[in-house]
């Protein structure tokens, strides 16, 4: 029987599902890895040392699991991991393997969804305290302001999956108003942590009309999609049968229960130690 090699997609916990989504739907063909370290869950509070040894031991795990290119779908393991990692280890892990982010697609693009060229980007304490979205989006769009707040609180309520309570409704409505009080100018609102789509209903409470609210599925799947028709050699490696194994580093009863009602279908999830 053939070895799979699948298309890898990692995440702190739960939110990578939102992105791992997306990536399915634009490209079915391939078979797919998930992981989500829910056990050490959530990452962004965490030292920027930690956050690069933990995401190391799962890239490390998935590629032993045959996966030849890894999606970051976390925000802050992207920003406070994925240059170390690629510039120190992939050589040592392997020369053909590929490791990519959530952020830079995003930055490529969202400066053309602002008409006013201010940007506000939520995200948690480790990616905003980073700085990566403004310096890259300053890359591709010199022009464009960003503004940007952390929401400490948010990866651990939908984690514990007490997104949908009262309590999680002031937290968003606290944190939304705490950003747009940065500049009246704002028009366009990044979620930049894929944990947050999952509050997508609440925020949009609070957010005025006239402010997008943009979430990173859809862009990373057709930066994905594009990197794929660009690099064939990335491309070859990957198997293809359409098949999907999801893996947790927590109890996997609980991620099957919470991931299945985020993913849209029925998950069986392996539990693993990294």
């Amino acid at each position: 029987m053939q070895q799979s090699h699948p298309l890898g997609i990692f995440d702190s916990g739960f939110g990578g599902l939102t992105v791992f989504k997306a990536i399915r739907e634009r490209l079915p063909q391939y078979d797919y890895l998930y992981l989500g370290d829910n056990a050490r869950a959530p990452y962004g509070d965490r030292s920027s040392q930690i956050i690069y040894e933990y995401t190391l031991q799962a890239v490390e795990w998935m590629f032993r699991a045959g996966c030849p290119l890894l999606i970051l779908a976390c925000n802050t393991a992207s920003a406070e991991a994925l240059r170390r990692i690629q510039q120190n280890d992939l050589e040592r892990l392997g020369a053909q393997k590929r490791v990519l982010g959530v952020i830079r697609p995003t930055a490529e693009i969202i400066g053309d969804y602002t008409k006013t060229k201010s940007v506000g980007v939520l995200g948690t304490h480790g990616t905003i305290g980073s700085n990566i979205y403004a310096i890259e989006i300053n890359d591709f769009f010199p022009d464009v302001k960003v503004y940007q707040h952390a929401c400490p609180m948010w990866v651990p309520m939908i984690e514990n999956n007490e997104h949908t309570t009262a309590a999680a409704d002031q937290f968003v409505k606290q944190d939304v108003d705490k950003l747009l009080q940065l500049s009246g100018d704002i028009d366009t609102i990044l979620l930049g942590c894929t944990h947050y789509p999952l509050l997508m209903d609440t925020i949009k409470k609070y957010v005025p009309d006239g402010i997008r609210v943009v979430t990173q599925g859809e862009i990373v799947a057709d930066s994905l999609a594009d990197y794929l028709q660009r690099h064939t050699e990335i491309e070859a490696q990957i198997s293809r049968g359409g098949q999907v194994t999801f893996h947790t580093t927590d109890l996997p009863e609980q991620f099957d229960r919470q991931g299945s009602a985020i993913f849209g279908e029925a998950i069986h999830s392996v539990q693993v130690r990294l």
